[in-house]
C-alpha cells in the first residue's frame, strides 16, 4: 500500500550550505563592518566626553583595571610586545579559523552559528555609530594612559596611530571603541571551541582566548572595561535575536524561491517548465495528477506494469486474442 502524506504537512526545509556561497557573504558582512566603522565617526569631543563619562563610571565603582594593565604592558616589553601582536592579528584570524572548522567538521550547526556572530556584529556596528567613544589611548596624557600599539611600533607592521598597517591609520576609525568587538568576537569562538570542540585543549583554549582578548584590549589602551562588558551584551543579544533572524532568512528564501519559476516562465513567453508540465496543481495546492509514460493517475495510485516487446507497447508475442486485455494499456481498458 502506497504511503501518503498528510494534508497540511510537509517536512521542514534544509538547506544545504556551498563555500562558494558562503564565502560571498562573509566578505560582504566584514565589508560592511569595516564600511561602518569607517563612516560611523562622530564628533571627536562627543566621543572624549563619552570616553570619559566611562573612566568616571568605572572609578566610581572600582573597576578601572585598565590603569594597573597598561602600567604593565608599557614597562614590561615582553609583554606588551606580544600583547600587541594579539590585538593586531588573532581578531582577524582565529574567527575565520572557526567559521571554516564549524562549516567542515560541525554543519550541522554552522548556519546558527554564523547568524550569530553576524547578527551580533551589526549591532555593534549600531554601537559604533551612536555612542563614538575615544578609547584610552587617545586621551591626554593626563589620565595616565600610554598608547602600547604607539610604543612598541617597531616592533611590528602597524603604525602609531592605530593596529592598521602603517600608513593606513587614517582609514581606521579610531573613535569605534563601544562595544569592544574584540572582546565580543573572541566571546564567540570560546563558546563555539567549548560547544563543539571535544578535546582538554580546545576547551582550554575555549576559557583562555575570550579572557586573555579582555586583559589585552584593556592593557593596550585601546579599551575600557565597560567596553568589553558591552562587547559580551552584545554577543548576548544577538543570540537572542539568531532565531529570528533565521526565520526571516528562510521566509525570504522560500518567497524568492516561489517566485523563480513565474519569473522563467514570463521571460520564456509563458511557457511552463517540465517540471511544472509534470506536476499539475490545484487550487488547494495539493498535486491533481501525475503524467508519466502516456498514462495519466491520481496521487498515490500505481501506474499498472506494462510490457513492452518488439511488437509494439502493450502486447505479448504469442499471447492469445483474449490476453490482449491484460497488456493493453491502462487508458485503453
Amino acid at each position: 500500500m502506497p504511503q501518503t502524506e498528510t494534508p497540511g504537512t510537509e517536512a521542514a526545509p534544509r538547506i544545504r550550505l556551498r563555500w562558494w556561497t558562503e564565502l560571498p557573504l562573509i566578505l560582504l558582512v566584514y565589508a560592511c563592518y569595516s564600511a561602518g566603522r569607517l563612516l560611523a565617526r562622530g564628533d571627536v569631543g562627543t566621543a572624549v566626553d563619552h570616553g570619559l563619562a566611562i573612566l568616571r563610571i568605572e572609578k566610581v565603582l572600582h573597576i578601572n583595571a585598565e590603569h594597573p594593565l597598561n602600567r604593565l604592558f608599557r614597562s614590561e616589553a615582553w609583554i606588551g610586545v606580544p600583547a600587541d601582536f594579539w590585538y593586531a592579528s588573532l581578531h582577524y584570524l582565529v574567527t575565520p579559523v572557526i567559521l571554516v572548522w564549524l562549516f567542515r567538521s560541525r554543519s550541522l550547526h554552522y548556519r546558527a552559528a554564523r547568524t550569530w556572530l553576524m547578527a551580533s556584529t551589526f549591532m555593534g556596528l549600531i554601537g559604533f555609530t551612536l555612542l563614538p567613544t575615544c578609547p584610552p589611548r587617545l586621551l591626554s596624557a593626563e589620565h595616565g594612559f600610554v598608547d602600547t600599539m604607539a610604543q612598541y611600533s617597531s616592533w611590528g607592521w602597524w603604525g602609531g596611530e592605530a593596529s592598521a598597517p602603517r600608513g593606513l591609520g587614517g582609514m581606521t576609525n579610531q573613535y569605534a571603541a563601544m562595544p569592544s568587538l574584540h572582546v565580543g568576537w573572541s566571546l564567540w569562538c570560546g563558546i563555539m571551541l567549548w560547544r563543539h570542540g571535544r578535546t582538554r585543549a580546545a576547551r582550554t583554549a575555549a576559557v583562555l582566548y575570550p579572557l586573555l582578548t579582555t586583559i589585552v584590549v584593556m592593557g593596550t589602551a585601546n579599551h575600557y572595561f565597560l567596553d568589553a562588558v558591552a562587547g559580551a551584551a552584545v554577543m548576548a543579544a544577538g543570540l537572542l535575536l539568531t532565531p529570528l533572524v533565521t526565520r526571516t532568512s528562510d521566509r525570504l528564501r522560500t518567497a524568492f524561491a516561489a517566485r523563480v519559476p513565474a519569473l522563467s516562465a514570463s521571460l520564456s513567453g509563458g511557457a511552463p517548465s517540465p517540471a511544472a508540465a509534470a506536476v499539475t496543481v490545484d487550487s488547494r495546492g495539493t498535486p491533481a495528477s501525475i503524467v508519466s509514460g502516456g498514462c495519466q493517475t491520481s496521487t498515490g495510485e500505481r501506474i499498472p506494469w506494462q510490457r513492452e516487446s518488439r511488437f509494439g507497447p502493450g502486447t505479448d508475442p504469442g499471447a492469445s486474442p483474449s490476453d490482449a486485455g491484460d497488456g493493453a494499456p491502462a487508458a485503453a481498458r
